[in-house]
């Protein structure tokens, strides 16, 4: 056997072992999605938080400042939901004679060059969407109550994400020392070190996406409130948990927005909206990533995007989040070890600092 055969099957079985060890990963993480759903929440708010509680613990005790800080970003959160609600219960009503007109409108010009789409084509659409809700009224029925069982369980996740902040904001320090004190001694110094790594690249990450889409979300509020498009505020929301998703959920966003302006403001607008895509796509490329998140997340657009495509795949929209924050960690981690064995691997463990 040659020695160019041996290697390549030595490294063949190993990287074999490698992809059953990431697949079983994935299945055990699989039958406890809610789970990791909850405790990555849970991560979020804590490296959104801690900061603040931290600012504010020599004013306050720590449990009170904890509880001022969750109370707060809950109440925070519910205020712009209710905004949002109320924005569009306002707008309802001539929300719906504007759009039923902006779908004659779309029709008329659907019929006209270049489409010259036949109007019985256009008005059969209608007449078979009818049908067809009509015909499966059961299956829609059976899908809404579906929908109420997962809020159900979208809320039980969030009631445990806000149970694991609680004692993350307020103690996650401690948690770590005990997790490294259980460990074998001398796997404590590199652990240690993965674990900085990783918590400061995910604080980082978790900071600068919120930054991100803070500003995507004020620039589409503000050019979608400028041009007169209804529903601003509720768009503008969207773009602001959208751009969670890197490269694609921003796009989405507005596209979405630009169905609504063509159906209630024309197709003059509609394409202002679709530049927007644009514009705003190359703030975000060139400008706030670099500057935001340059520090944090140092990764290739290609490696972003397929990092969004896998997780996607492999868990749906909460994998496509997901995926770029840990995909990042890992980097960072392996950096972060690299370093240390070139430094000779001289790493301190807690209990030798604390001493």
């Amino acid at each position: 056997m040659s020695p160019a055969l041996r290697k390549s099957a030595a490294y063949a079985w190993r990287i074999l072992l490698v992809a059953a060890l990431v697949y079983g990963a994935l299945v055990v993480l699989g039958q406890f999605h809610d789970l990791a759903v909850a405790v990555f929440l849970g991560l979020v708010g804590a490296a959104m938080l801690r900061p603040v509680a931290d600012f504010l613990t020599p004013a306050l005790p720590r449990p009170l400042a904890v509880a001022v800080v969750l109370l707060g970003s809950i109440a925070l959160l519910l205020g712009v939901l209710s905004l949002v609600g109320e924005a569009v219960a306002g707008e309802m009503a001539g929300l719906e004679r504007q759009f039923g007109a902006g779908l004659s409108r779309i029709e008329r010009w659907l019929e006209g060059p270049p489409f010259r789409l036949n109007r019985g084509a256009l008005t059969d659409v209608r007449a078979r969407t009818g049908q067809f809700l009509s015909s499966h009224r059961t299956a829609v029925i059976s899908t809404a109550l579906t929908g109420v069982g997962r809020l159900i369980e979208v809320l039980t996740v969030l009631a445990l994400a806000v149970f694991c902040s609680v004692f993350f904001i307020h103690s996650g320090e401690r948690q770590w020392r005990w997790f490294c004190d259980q460990l074998p001694e001398a796997a404590r110094g590199r652990t240690e070190i993965a674990g900085r790594a990783a918590w400061g690249t995910f604080i980082g990450y978790t900071h600068g996406i919120v930054l991100v889409s803070s500003t995507n979300a004020v620039l589409v509020g503000l050019a979608l409130f400028a041009l007169g498009v209804p529903l601003a505020l509720p768009l503008a929301v969207l773009e602001f948990f959208a751009t969670f998703i890197p490269l694609v959920g921003s796009p989405i966003a507005l596209a979405i927005a630009a169905v609504v302006a063509l159906a209630l403001k024309g197709p003059v607008v509609a394409a202002i909206v679709i530049a927007l895509i644009v514009i705003i796509g190359q703030i975000e490329g060139h400008l706030l990533h670099p500057l935001v998140m340059g520090w944090a997340v140092r990764l290739h657009p290609v490696v972003v995007a397929l990092s969004v495509l896998g997780g996607a795949i492999a868990a749906g929209v909460v994998g496509a989040v997901v995926a770029v924050p840990l995909v990042s960690i890992v980097w960072a981690v392996h950096q972060a070890l690299r370093r240390d064995r070139e430094r000779g691997g001289g790493a301190t463990t807690p209990r030798d600092r604390r001493a």
